[in-house]
């Protein structure tokens, strides 16, 4: 896949590191996941990179192991955001200690919280992935009850599932998910189907023997009467549980993709939704790629759809976030003489305006991922503005992975970003409490998707999710530290 660019082009990352020898616990450029287009490195992101290798081969060394294996601990994620804080200035909250002392991060950081993840996907098959012997673990599985996995053959061809489980479920805190996809005009051309997102429910939840997973299903009311078609047969066969569409994506030849406040074309989606009580509905919004409708990728639609249906929750996936490009000049001065940022100043002042717009909710998949090792000022400043309009309950927390592969790093990024002092004199935002951080982190989701957080708990310690994590880390399983979306990497010609 090349870009425009004759001096750029696609990679995978997990190929890109595996080119260079270095995989690090914190991506030092933007990924994508097909969405939307990669932005390049940046100087500062070089910066942070080069002065990560300087502390892991120095702490590396003073433990007596390899590079590698120290970035694959604690130590080394906490080496990146000492980086990240000599370049970009002080945004997390990380102790140098922490690099080498395992007791130092474990004494420092919350134990037991509720992490739902509302925007995940797993890997295509055909997509090879050097992993541990996760057979291993799947044949553990079988022994200690899982009828199934009892008398099968294990075959690599079920690592990408396995790889899933692996990335979001051991190699983080990550305790539920929602697995999502992208529509397509046939599902040969789908990377991810429903029926296969479906299957995917199936196998971790039966693994579990508890709901780790909830499904989305797929939605594009540009179709017509074939999509209601599609949306009726996905509910009574695969008994999706919420809706996701992408209104700027065109799927009809010569098509615009649709508007959410459509009355013509989109309101029959909703009204069957509300008839079968599958009340979220998810919209891609923002992050657009080549092709894709720019007025539909807006908000622009979202105020009125919303107040048409109000027994319904809107939401926004990707927050709405624009691009990097579209916020560079507001940050490039600190947000002194320009504060919008594209689409999500648009969507704020619109909640601000709507105060019965409550059902309308932000989620930060991939917008938080790439701001934060890029503009951590940016990312402050959104999440701050989101917070104000909207309030603290109506932040989700999404992290697009495994495209940016295990989860960890972005929540220990959030875990530790703090807001700035300037930002909260100059524009009123609140700070970044723990409370605050995990009701964005999990509670907020439990809510909008029904689920009983204290029952949850007490089932997750005896599932066997847990039970597989425990055996994982017993035998020494560590962080991949592998991404497997897209980036954009220098041609060398």
């Amino acid at each position: 896949m090349s870009s425009k660019s004759s001096s750029f082009h696609w990679v995978r990352k997990c190929d890109f590191d595996q080119q260079r020898n270095s995989n690090l616990p914190v991506p030092t450029q933007a990924i994508s996941n097909e969405e939307y287009l990669p932005i390049t490195q940046t100087q500062k992101q070089r910066r942070v990179e080069h002065r990560l290798i300087e502390l892991a081969d120095r702490n590396a060394k003073r433990l007596g192991i390899s590079r590698r294996e120290f970035l694959a601990t604690s130590g080394g994620m906490a080496a990146a955001f000492v980086a990240m804080n000599s370049v970009f200035g002080r945004f997390f909250d990380v102790d140098a200690a922490e690099m080498f002392e395992p007791a130092a991060y474990v004494e420092k950081w919350p134990k037991d919280q509720f992490i739902f993840d509302v925007h995940t996907h797993h890997v295509a098959q055909g997509k090879q992935i050097q992993a541990p012997p996760l057979l291993l673990y799947r044949e553990a599985g079988g022994q200690w009850g899982n009828k199934d996995l009892q008398g099968r053959e294990h075959k690599w061809s079920d690592l990408y599932l396995a790889n899933y489980i692996k990335e979001i479920f051991l190699d983080s805190d990550t305790l539920m998910t929602v697995i999502s996809g992208l529509p397509a005009k046939t599902d040969s051309e789908n990377v991810l189907p429903p029926a296969e997102m479906i299957e995917t429910r199936a196998a971790v939840n039966g693994l579990a023997q508890s709901r780790r997973i909830i499904s989305h299903g797929l939605f594009s009311p540009d179709l017509g009467s074939k999509n209601l078609e599609q949306m009726h047969w996905q509910l009574e066969k695969l008994k999706i549980e919420a809706w996701k569409g992408y209104p700027g994506q065109p799927l009809v030849d010569g098509g615009r993709g649709w508007a959410m406040d459509d009355e013509k074309v989109v309101y029959a989606a909703y009204e069957y939704a509300r008839k079968t009580r599958i009340k979220n509905i998810c919209v891609h919004k923002g992050l657009l790629l080549p092709g894709w409708d720019i007025e539909n990728s807006s908000t622009r639609d979202v105020p009125k759809a919303a107040a048409d249906f109000p027994d319904l929750n809107f939401l926004i996936y990707h927050a709405a976030f624009k691009s990097p490009r579209d916020a560079a000049e507001a940050v490039a001065d600190g947000f002194k003489s320009k504060t919008a940022v594209p689409w999500i100043t648009d969507i704020c002042d619109a909640r601000r305006k709507n105060p019965r717009m409550t059902n309308v909710y932000m989620d930060l998949g991939t917008t938080f991922g790439m701001t934060v090792i890029t503009q951590p000022l940016l990312c402050a400043y959104m999440l701050g503005l989101m917070i104000q309009a909207f309030g603290e309950d109506h932040i989700l927390w999404g992290t697009d992975s495994i495209w940016w592969g295990s989860p960890q790093w972005q929540i220990e990024a959030f875990r530790r970003l703090e807001m700035p002092e300037e930002l909260m004199k100059r524009f009123g935002f609140k700070p970044l409490t723990q409370k605050v951080k995990e009701k964005i982190l999990g509670l907020n989701a439990a809510r909008v998707y029904g689920i009983d957080v204290r029952a949850k708990m007490n089932a997750i310690p005896d599932d066997y999710i847990t039970k597989l994590k425990l055996k994982y880390r017993a035998s020494g399983g560590q962080r991949s530290n592998q991404q497997y979306g897209w980036v954009a990497a220098r041609s060398h010609r």
